[in-house]
Order: C-alpha cells, then sequence, then structure tokens
C-alpha cells in the first residue's frame, strides 16, 4: 500500500485530505507544521507527500529544500491558498513534483497523485533497465571457465567501488577488456577511459603523457598540453605495461596518487586530478621490486585489489566459446557466409599451446575464415594452425 504524507496547518484540510486518499486505498499520515513533518521523514519513508507552502514558523518551500537536502527524494505535491504563479515557479524549480490551488478539487488530487506515482514507476523501471544495460556492456570476457567466473565476480564486487585495481597476466589474456569492464560497471562509467600504454611511450616522453606540459618546457613543447591524468578527471585512467615505467614517473606518480596534485612538465602550479587508477603488468612486479625496478610504495599504492588473469593454456574449457564468437565476427568483417568449425578441429585448438593467448586465437581464427572452406577440419588448423 502507497503511503501519502499529509503536510499543513489547518485540519480541515488535513482531514478532506485524508478522505479523499484513504477511499482510494492510500495509506495516510499527518503532520500539522514543518518541524514534526521533517521528524516524521528522518524516521519513515513515504511516496509520496502533500505541502501546504503557507504555514507558521517553517514555510512549505523550505520543508521541500530541508527534505531534498537530507537526500529525501519523495516527489512533493505543493498546495496553497494564497497562490500566484511567482509561488508556483519557485516550488517546481525546487524540486516539487506538482502544485495545486486551494480550494482543493477532487480530480485534480486525484490526476496529480496518480501521474506521481506513475512517473515514479517509470524512473524506477529505467533505472532497472540501465542497470541490466550497464551489466551487459560490462560482461564482454566471453568464457564458462571457474577461473573467468571468478574474475567477473571479482569485477562485479570492486567496480562499485573507487579502489585502486592491479590486473596482472600474459600479453594478450585480455588485461585491457578487464579494466574497461570494471570502468563500465562503475560510478564513472559516463566519465572517461582513458588509456597509457607505459611500454609503448619513450621514458623521456611518459611524464609529458601522463602529466602534461607547459608551453617551452622542451624544444618541441610549443602549446600547453594537458596529460592523460587531467583527461581522465572524473573518470578512470588505466596504465597499462606500468612495469615499464622509469623510476623517475613512478615517483611523479606516487604522488599524484596521494595527494590527488599533478604537475605538468615545465610547471610549478599544482593541478587537481580526481581519477580512478587500474594499472596492468605481464612483469612480476614483487621480483621487479628486489631488482630496484619498480617502487614497493607505488605498488601497494596500486595494488588494493589484485586480479589475475589466467592465461588461454588454463582455460582450455572456454576456447569454443571464444572460437565460435570469434568466427561470427570475423566472417561479418570480412563479408563472408558463416562457417563452422567441427569438433576435431576445435579439440585440436584446445590442445594447441597458446603463446599469445587470446589474441593469437583471434589472429588463428581469421586466419582459418580466410583460408579455409566453409567447414573447418582437423587438416585445416594442422596446416594453418603454425604448429
Amino acid at each position: 500500500m502507497k503511503k501519502i504524507l499529509i503536510i499543513d496547518d489547518e485540519k480541515g484540510i488535513r482531514r478532506a485530505l485524508r478522505e479523499i486518499l484513504e477511499f482510494e486505498n492510500y495509506e495516510v499520515h499527518e503532520a500539522e507544521n514543518g518541524k514534526e513533518a521533517l521528524e516524521f521523514l528522518n524516521k519513515k519513508s513515504f511516496d509520496l507527500i502533500f505541502c501546504d507552502i503557507k504555514m507558521p514558523e517553517m514555510d512549505g518551500i523550505e520543508v521541500l529544500e530541508k527534505a531534498y537536502k537530507s537526500e529525501i527524494h519523495t516527489p512533493f505535491i505543493m498546495i496553497s491558498g494564497h497562490a500566484n504563479i511567482e509561488t508556483a515557479v519557485e516550488a517546481l524549480k525546487k524540486g516539487a513534483y506538482d502544485f495545486i490551488e486551494k480550494p482543493l478539487d477532487l480530480n485534480r488530487i486525484l490526476v496529480s497523485v496518480r501521474n506521481a506515482f506513475e512517473k515514479e514507476h517509470l524512473i524506477e523501471e529505467k533505472k532497472e533497465l540501465k542497470a541490466i544495460v550497464k551489466k551487459i556492456k560490462g560482461d564482454k570476457m566471453i568464457g564458462k571457465s571457474t577461473a573467468i567466473q571468478q574474475i567477473k565476480q571479482l569485477i562485479e564486487k570492486v567496480a562499485p567501488t573507487e579502489a585502486r585495481v592491479m590486473i596482472t597476466g600474459e600479453n594478450g589474456t585480455g588485461k585491457e577488456l578487464v579494466a574497461q569492464s570494471i570502468h563500465e560497471l562503475s560510478k564513472r562509467s559516463k566519465m572517461p577511459f582513458i588509456e597509457v600504454n607505459c611500454a609503448a611511450i619513450p621514458s623521456e616522453l611518459i611524464e609529458s603523457e601522463l602529466f602534461g606540459h607547459e608551453k617551452g618546457a622542451f624544444t618541441s613543447a610549443i602549446k600547453d598540453k594537458k596529460g592523460k591524468f587531467e583527461l581522465a578527471s572524473g573518470g578512470t585512467l588505466f596504465l597499462d605495461e606500468i612495469g615499464d615505467m622509469s623510476l623517475s614517473a613512478q615517483a611523479k606518480v606516487l604522488r599524484a596518487l596521494q595527494e590527488n596534485v599533478i604537475q605538468r612538465v615545465g610547471g610549478e602550479k599544482d593541478i587537481k586530478v580526481d581519477c580512478r587508477i587500474i594499472a596492468a603488468t605481464n612483469k612480476n612486479l614483487r621480483q621487479e621490486i628486489k631488482e630496484g625496478k619498480f617502487r614497493e610504495d607505488l605498488f601497494h599504492r596500486l595494488a588494493v585489489v589484485p586480479i589475475q588473469v589466467p592465461s588461454l593454456n588454463e582455460r582450455a574449457e572456454d576456447i569454443p566459446l571464444l572460437s565460435n564468437y570469434f568466427l561470427g565476427i570475423i566472417c561479418n568483417e570480412q563479408g563472408l557466409a558463416q562457417k563452422i568449425i567441427e569438433e576435431k578441429a576445435m579439440k585440436e585448438l584446445q590442445e594447441y599451446h597458446w603463446t599469445g593467448n587470446i589474441r593469437e586465437l583471434r589472429n588463428m581464427i581469421e586466419r582459418l575464415v580466410i583460408l579455409c572452406d566453409s567447414i573447418i577440419n582437423e587438416k585445416d588448423v594442422e596446416i594453418y594452425g603454425n604448429k
């Protein structure tokens, strides 16, 4: 049963509204002033609130404002016997759902109540649909193996938090996919996902890439440039292959994580940044720390939640799913009729030793699609698989 709160200093108005609403099978509660209403709202939840604007001590607009400041987002229908356009506009601007003039009209009240509940229902439906879509978007990892199911569960747990994540695993295992899934299921999903491949950027340029630079900081710095930390502010910064980052850049990244500020190369001004850091590496960072190649304090800052992505050889039961997934995509990309991989050929793929992991599997499927007939057999895999 929907619960409605009536806030009005006039007993007659409260009684009239109660009779109307109870006749429609709503549960009705009353408050004769703003203070009593706010006490009610802090103890109980309501589905709808009728609130008079003109009341002694605390008027209805103030009640509305204080309720919303307290994170109470129940729809308010404001009522007043001293109505004018300015009052109605102000109430609606402050977040009220509707405005009704006194004397109260039965049909007007019931229409407003029904519309308010329909709107709330649509909002809830929209939230549910968004959550479903968000989950689907985040569920890009193909596989039913125990290892992959465990990673999916970890992603679902860590994504809504602000915890930093360290993703480890061999090249081609899908570390970037894990990072993207975390971002897409996070509260930052509408903000940028910025990726930096630390191994692909020369050591002398990595600091400029991460933190930006001021005009004139070095010979080719002809204008100010924002770095990846600034571009990712509000969103997620994915530091891929962080094990290849220079020690000087590591020191600056550590400061950025500790203080949420950066300085551009050649600049002295502190710039506030707010980005969630997800890092990834194919290296054994604990070994790198022993060899003096990686800062231990940075490691502990980054590896709040570690996620180890298994190699393809460790999840061979997922190869049929992955192969058919890539098969469909590649046939579509190449404009070819859908091809089929025979059972014995699939078994060959499962027994293959994958040094390049999922990336290597995709390349092989593409090669088989291009070079083989509509049915890919065991012999095709032996010939074109480079075994």
